[in-house]
């Protein structure tokens, strides 16, 4: 029942979840939702699952958004699409949690489709934000920046709900919740600001490197060549190397289905092909 009271909420822009097993009452004012084509896709309600240790996705089916806990706090990583913040808070609750206990919010890169539910999941939960310095600018904004492939499109079908209080971090930088020690990898190319996030989780003594991937795509809005400027391109490719490089005993994509069946390396590889071809396509004048 309170789920479908939460569906014909959000139908009106507004959610309340509420928490059960004994937790307090978390309210999650959602923002309104984002039309795009592939959105009610995207969108599919997923169930949380462990990915190792105090990992977890809980995330839609289209969409990664990814919980790392501590008994002092908790780190998420991503807040999908608008209308995913509810269904977010869900898995999270499903899973013993409680989004209050975030403390810290980590983002990819500054596109509705991964950081449109942060605003509604820093006001549920009071945590920081924290981004590369092209995300943060994005997401204070609303929108993508200025310099991004997609930005063609119109800063309007780009656009989110902005975000206050935006840490700005380092490429290399270390932020920690708890016990819990998340690096960030500045990895430009899709957009200027995509970033990398690692970490290692633990069961007992076995712990594993965790890789949360940022997009490698060259998608752009029509009339974008990626061969116009050859530095962003090397940028581009020293990225794919990077991600190519790093420790990953297990890797998350912001898309799931991107990630099956791949390894760091493979998705990497996967990334320079399209690179490489969406560049001769560019001097084919395509």
């Amino acid at each position: 029942m309170i789920q479908i009271l939460c569906a014909l909420l959000l139908g009106l822009f507004l959610c309340t979840s509420v928490a059960t097993n004994g937790q307090s009452p978390v309210a999650l004012a959602a923002d309104p939702p984002k039309d795009c084509e592939s959105c009610d896709e995207w969108n599919r309600p997923r169930k949380p699952e462990k990915v190792f240790g105090n990992t977890y996705t809980v995330g839609t089916e289209g969409l990664s958004a990814v919980l790392v806990t501590s008994p002092t706090g908790h780190i998420l990583l991503d807040g999908a699409l608008p209308q995913s913040a509810p269904l977010i808070d869900q898995n999270i609750r499903a899973l013993g949690f409680r989004t209050s206990d975030i403390r810290l919010i980590l983002t990819s890169h500054g596109h509705y489709d991964h950081v449109g539910g942060v605003a509604a999941l820093q006001r549920a939960s009071g945590a920081r934000v924290a981004a590369s310095p092209s995300t943060a600018r994005a997401l204070m904004a609303g929108t993508a920046t200025e310099d991004d492939p997609q930005i063609g499109f119109g800063r309007e079908a780009n656009a989110f709900p902005p975000v206050k209080n935006v840490q700005v971090i380092a490429d290399g930088e270390v932020l920690r919740v708890g016990d819990i020690s998340v690096t960030a990898h500045i990895t430009p190319g899709h957009t200027p600001g995509a970033t990398t996030w690692t970490w290692q989780s633990c069961e007992g003594t076995t712990c594993r490197h965790i890789v949360y991937a940022d997009s490698m795509s060259a998608v752009a809005a029509p009339g974008f060549r990626f061969s116009a400027d050859p530095a962003r391109v090397e940028v581009f490719r020293r990225s794919i190397d990077r991600l190519a490089s790093l420790p990953c005993d297990v890797m998350i994509a912001l898309h799931p289905p991107f990630a099956v069946g791949k390894t760091c390396r493979t998705f990497a590889e996967a990334a320079r092909e399209r690179l490489e071809q969406r560049l001769a396509e560019e001097k084919k004048g395509r």
